[in-house]
């Protein structure tokens, strides 16, 4: 391991400031992009098509990877068998660099029939080829954060993404300006350059972490060196092992975006049965666009916490002692409760000033963030869930939970998008249906395996009570600072006081045991 290695609280700090910081400098560039004059909405319906169907080719090289390689590596070294570790990373990293190579070129080569026929926005074309080489990059990326994750080294991760963020925020703003500058105020080629932006942060994230790499070739080395209970494998046989556990988690992972696909696939199609061909996209746009990338926010934060989850199971696991793993995953889930809650409470009951305060060129969608909100709670819970199942080796559950949910959001587009009385309502509903669905299914299936019995005033009566205080007293302090005409302060004060309020809520009503506490307490960080 790295001279200094990390606590599991430390490492999960910095890939939460990391995903927090992300976000942050996420949403700059989605500002950007959305209050940009010959942008706005219908430009958001171009960038969101074409990076949908990029991160459905993604999931084959590079999601689930992370979890399926820091699962396998977290379980060698739990046993002494580092070499066992590093021979899986280096078997992984030729395998997925050439599925990732076969991914770019599949994207390349498609681009055009991908947007005209698939999707019906014959503008992506563009997007898609500008993104199909991140495809390469990603897949061998996955593969090293997956490596240092096993190794209990988030902040080789932490660091890598926020590295990324940072590149692809500038480079849009770069790219879309300079398009601008030489006359193209052509929404297709800002979206195409916004889109190009993005492999130029992946190629930026990738000569990072593997510097990073090399930096510790000497420390592996040693620990190779010592490595004890070495198991010999044949290469075919790795793969094979390595497939195993990553293939269910990616295919999870592809139903996942593919349920964002589904979106692409068919509102804009089924729009025009009821709308203009324009307004069918400039809806598509609101939903893709601005309501997906605000839901995206509680899903990123919680990524920090299944990141470090994965591994810290798996070992738990690997020393055979369940009770430590029941342990940690009523933790995690009280956790992500802790999380979803409130910030699903906030989005419902303050959607429209919050689109009004982020894009005031292009508010509009305040009724789609409100209902589309509901689905926050059950993506997040499902989230962290299927993460101990990953841990746990019930590999497949996710898949399963998420393709059922699927076929049911399906079948709520298709048949209700196109009523004049529902319209793209009816994706939202598919939405919330599938999140609900995947789940019960994840519930379920972890209650039978490891018998985890939850406290009802912990784990749900004292979150939503302090959730609903915390809704009741900021709907009455943004009531009083409208009457004073604060105008966009008022929402962003009343946010910051809601904070305040519920983590002093928390505390108060004692959701954490004094265990918890006390490990909080000693961790200066924290």
């Amino acid at each position: 391991m790295e001279k200094k290695k990390e606590s599991m609280l430390k490492g999960i700090l910095s890939l939460l400031l990391s995903q927090i910081f992300i976000k942050i400098i996420g949403l700059v560039y989605k500002l950007y992009l959305t209050n940009k004059e010959g942008f706005g909405d219908r430009g958001n319906a171009i960038y969101s098509s074409g990076f949908q169907i990029y991160a459905l080719l993604l999931t084959f090289s590079s999601t689930g990877v992370p979890n399926a390689i820091s699962k396998l590596v977290s379980e060698r070294l739990a046993v002494g068998d580092n070499k066992g570790a590093h021979k899986i990373f280096k078997i992984a990293f030729v395998t997925f660099a050439m599925i990732g190579i076969t991914g770019s070129t599949l994207l390349f080569l498609g681009a055009g029939v991908i947007a005209r026929e698939w999707i019906q926005i014959p503008e992506a074309e563009h997007s898609l080829i500008a993104l199909s080489p991140s495809i390469f990059f990603v897949s061998i990326i996955s593969v090293i954060r997956g490596y240092f994750n096993g190794r209990q080294s988030f902040s080789a991760t932490a660091k890598s993404q926020t590295i990324e963020q940072i590149f692809k925020t500038v480079f849009t703003i770069i790219l879309v300006e300079l398009v601008v500058i030489i006359g193209k105020n052509n929404t297709t080629i800002m979206a195409a350059a916004a889109n190009l932006a993005t492999t130029i942060a992946t190629i930026s994230s990738f000569g990072y972490i593997y510097s990073y790499y090399k930096l510790r070739r000497r420390e592996i080395g040693q620990e190779i060196l010592g490595t004890v209970n070495y198991k010999p494998t044949r290469i075919r046989k790795t793969i094979k092992q390595i497939l195993t556990v990553a293939m269910p988690i990616s295919i999870s992972s592809l139903i996942s975006s593919f349920n964002k696909n589904i979106d692409s696939f068919t509102i804009v199609r089924f729009l025009k049965q009821i709308t203009t061909e324009e307004e069918a996209k400039i809806q598509y746009g609101i939903l893709s666009g601005k309501i997906d990338s605000l839901l995206s926010l509680p899903f990123s934060l919680n990524v920090a916490f299944v990141t470090a989850l994965v591994p810290s199971i798996s070992r738990s696991m690997a020393k055979g002692n369940i009770e430590e793993v029941s342990k940690k995953a009523k933790q995690f889930i009280l956790i992500s409760t802790l999380i979803s809650l409130p910030i699903a409470a906030i989005m419902f009951i303050y959607s429209e000033e919050i689109l009004g305060l982020l894009f005031p060129n292009a508010k509009n969608g305040g009724m789609y963030l409100r209902f589309s909100s509901i689905s926050i709670i059950f993506m997040i819970l499902a989230q962290t869930i299927n993460g101990i199942l990953q841990g746990i080796g019930k590999v497949n559950i996710p898949a399963i939970g998420f393709g059922i949910g699927m076929i049911f959001k399906f079948i709520c587009n298709i048949i209700l998008i196109p009523n004049r009385n529902i319209g793209i309502f009816g994706a939202i509903i598919g939405n919330i249906i599938c999140n609900v669905i995947a789940c019960i299914i994840a519930i379920t299936v972890l209650y039978k395996s490891l018998n985890i019995k939850f406290q009802f005033r912990r784990n749900i009566f004292k979150p939503i009570l302090a959730t609903s205080i915390m809704s009741l007293i900021s709907i009455c302090l943004f009531n009083r600072l409208k009457c004073i005409k604060l105008g966009s302060m008022a929402i962003i004060l009343t946010l910051l006081v809601s904070i305040i309020i519920y983590l002093a809520l928390i505390m108060l009503f004692r959701v954490f045991s004094n265990e918890e506490i006390d490990i909080l307490k000693k961790n200066r960080k924290i």
